[in-house]
């Protein structure tokens, strides 16, 4: 029996909405008892009365220290332990990189690469007494190469995924066999995070690729609990393709043109569906 089957307690950032609210959904029809937490906390709210069973939720500031590892003991202690951490929370703000101002920088890199190691830490913190465990993390496809327009962005999320990688090498060389630690890297998910960027021409890397839906993104989060794997890119043939442009700098800067010119027309794409009504898919499309 995999450990993961007779574990208890869950807790997700970023869960309001999005990739969180379906991961945090999965995991409580998966019978944990999941603490919904978001920075804006009537909207973890409204996602754990929706998603019921045992959950419930918190305002959480992923870049506040203290305040994830009071969020790790208060799952644990109302769960009976912390089983599952699903770090999602995180943040996008498009630009060309030194025009944009240095707080967008810093925002960037505060919530989407320190606070993911708060929460991992936080998370390590009562599994590894417990000697059980799985920290996942919500990393991009941007964390494999650079994303001009996505600049900052894709710097916080390389340094999320190389602390995600970093955390599982240094636990397994200290004889943690039982804690697992993974890195997931979508395509673009129809989320919060880019649905008010259909117009922005900076953004037009999250549209390059496949649009997921947030479940589909959540179906394959439940997946690790059976089968850990420390990274895994969705789809797999776009994880190929981005680490051979991060492998050839030269080759990707003469193909930059081809590239912008294919995402915008993405993008514009997109845009007009969602005009016409034909997306987002229905549910259970």
């Amino acid at each position: 029996m995999h450990i993961l089957n007779t574990m208890q307690g869950a807790l997700v950032t970023g869960a309001g909405g999005g990739i969180g609210r379906a991961v945090a959904a999965r995991l409580a029809r998966r019978g944990f008892a999941v603490q919904v937490t978001d920075i804006d906390g009537d909207a973890a709210e409204r996602a754990a009365a929706e998603i019921g069973g045992e959950s419930w939720a918190c305002s959480l500031d992923v870049t506040d220290e203290q305040a994830c590892r009071a969020a790790a003991a208060s799952t644990a202690e109302r769960a009976g332990s912390l089983d599952v951490w699903v770090n999602n929370a995180g943040i996008l703000l498009p630009g060309v990189a030194y025009e944009q101002a240095q707080s967008a920088h810093r925002a960037m890199l505060d919530v989407n690469a320190v606070g993911t190691f708060n929460g991992t830490l936080a998370a390590l913190e009562s599994m590894r007494p417990a000697g059980r465990g799985h920290v996942i993390n919500i990393i991009s496809l941007a964390g494999l190469v650079a994303a001009p327009g996505e600049v900052s962005y894709a710097a916080s999320k390389h340094a999320a995924l190389a602390f995600t990688l970093g955390t599982l090498f240094d636990l397994r060389r200290s004889g943690e066999k039982r804690i697992q630690v993974s890195a997931v890297c979508p395509d673009g998910v129809w989320s919060p995070m880019i649905e008010d960027k259909l117009d922005d021409p900076d953004a037009f890397g999250s549209f390059s690729g496949q649009m997921f839906m947030p479940d589909q993104i959540a179906e394959r989060v439940e997946g690790l609990l059976d089968h850990p794997r420390p990274i895994i890119t969705i789809p797999r043939w776009r994880g190929v393709a981005l680490r051979l442009f991060d492998a050839l700098p030269s080759l990707a800067i003469r193909l930059m043109p081809l590239v912008l010119r294919d995402a915008r027309k993405r993008q514009a794409s997109l845009k007009a569906q969602v005009e016409s009504g034909s997306w987002p898919p229905p549910p259970g499309a």
